[in-house]
């Protein structure tokens, strides 16, 4: 072992520093992650020669004439101390992740803003427009579906739609198609496959379950194993225990009619028969006639109720909104599933303005979009005889958080309204209206008893 190895405590290889390979590899975690750096390696290196022992080295050697020659060589080992100190300082990496920006056909779309479609679309073909046309599914409910979706049926038609015929036909077809054959055919009580085995359960959880035990005392004790299934199954409705029976029994415990036969804990529980009720007929009022009455302020016209009339047209609702403000013995209009649409509700926020003797209107189950709603209910606020207002179930079922708001503000201005029939999503609006709509009950409430009675004290003091 040399002297050098004797001061790094190793061989001279291993104790060799490699600066360069920990700049490199430093060098290189920088460029990956992309970022400032400021780490730096500073080296720095000292050696130190010690003076060490000289030795004599007497070499005998025979020169050309035979004689004997020595050689004296002195050799002076020197010991070398090298000492390599290397300082680090801290680094900052900074990382930076770019978003890859949506590409349609390897552009992005920012670069799409400024194309013309119109003129995209002039230079089509026929041919490619219906292509075209058959990728995009307009999101129009008014189009019939044959005209949405991209199916196209290239057969002519065999005539009128028959759909007895038709059924007749599938299920002939169904049954004329033979089935598919069975790997295994089918044997009565042999299981076909692998038969379904639970594991077996841990024996401290068995245990568990049998130390399980209430002590509800001697007499309650005594009372249910006295009690018999019926009052047992009627204790369960009282106490809630929907999942011990079903619903035939749950209401007739509540209704005290008797538990029906063959329902008890080993019974089977069966559908419940649905109830058949007759339908509804058919709404026979003349919209003639009545518009025709409202125009004239009939007396004995006080509830209008044109529902489930779709065959009423446009210019007939403009007539009837025309003729409302004239009248003042109407209190009631029902237009529900009538087909109304912005362009006619607007005409009826314009009346609702003017009219004077309207309590109700309903105008659910139409065409009215959220905008038109926040007119009605704005409009409500000049008619001070409103106090029933219903919109409900239109075209767009949900309103969203800023119609709702602005009804919402609308509905605290309206001294006069005591029932509304809208479907609000957010907590917020729906205890605010609800909240409004109790203070004028209370509101009017009180106004009609203090009517009453000084009407009452009135007729007193004349008699």
């Amino acid at each position: 072992m040399s002297d050098i190895e004797d001061v790094f405590g190793g061989s001279a290889e291993e104790a060799k520093p490699k600066p360069d390979a920990d700049v490199d590899a430093a060098a290189e975690a920088n460029a990956n992650a992309d970022a400032e750096s400021k780490s730096s390696v500073v080296t720095e290196r000292t050696e130190e020669v010690i003076p060490g022992e000289t030795e004599k080295m007497i070499t005998e050697t025979i020169d050309e004439d035979g004689d004997v020659v020595e050689e004296t060589t002195e050799v002076t080992r020197k010991t070398v101390k090298r000492t390599m100190k290397i300082t680090e300082t801290s680094a900052t990496t900074k990382t930076t992740t770019l978003t890859t920006p949506a590409k349609l056909y390897g552009k992005d779309l920012s670069e799409y803003d400024d194309v013309d479609v119109e003129s995209l679309l002039a230079q089509l073909s026929p041919e490619e427009i219906t292509i075209l046309a058959k990728e995009v599914d307009p999101d129009d409910n008014f189009l019939p579906p044959d005209q949405r979706c991209s199916y196209e049926c290239s057969k002519d038609a065999t005539g009128p739609l028959n759909r007895k015929q038709l059924i007749e036909h599938i299920n002939k077809q169904a049954i004329e198609t033979p089935d598919e054959p069975e790997f295994e055919p089918y044997v009565q009580g042999k299981v076909r496959g692998k038969k379904w085995v639970p594991p077996p359960r841990d024996a401290r959880e068995i245990e568990a379950e049998e130390q399980i035990a209430i002590d509800m005392g001697d007499e309650y004790e005594h009372a249910l194993n006295d009690a018999t299934q019926e009052e047992i199954i009627d204790l369960a409705a009282i106490l809630g225990f929907h999942s011990m029976m079903n619903q035939d029994q749950y209401h007739a415990s509540l209704l005290n009619k008797g538990q029906p036969v063959g329902m008890g804990w080993d019974g089977i529980t069966k559908s419940t028969q649905q109830k058949l009720f007759p339908m509804d007929p058919p709404n026979a009022t003349d919209v003639e006639e009545s518009i025709k009455r409202v125009k004239d302020d009939d007396s004995k016209l006080v509830d209008l109720n044109l529902n489930n009339i779709k065959n009423i047209s446009d210019e007939k609702l403009e007539q009837l909104f025309a003729a409302l403000p004239q009248n003042e013995h109407l209190e009631v209009l029902s237009l529900t599933n009538v087909g109304l649409t912005d362009k006619t509700a607007l005409l009826l926020a314009e009346a609702i303005e003017k009219s004077k003797t309207l309590r109700v209107l309903n105008v659910e189950t139409n065409f009215i979009s959220p905008p038109v709603i926040v007119k009605l209910v704005q409009a409500l606020l000049k008619c001070h005889t409103i106090e029933e207002f219903r919109a409900s179930n239109q075209r767009s079922a949900v309103l969203g958080n800023k119609i709702e708001m602005e009804i919402t503000d609308l509905v605290e201005k309206n001294p006069s309204l005591l029932r509304l029939g809208l479907h609000l999503e957010f907590n917020d609006a729906r205890h605010r209206v609800a909240a409004h709509l109790q203070r004028n009950i209370d509101r009017i409430g009180r106004q009609r008893r203090m009517g009453h009675l000084t009407r009452n004290y009135t007729i007193g003091m004349w008699q």
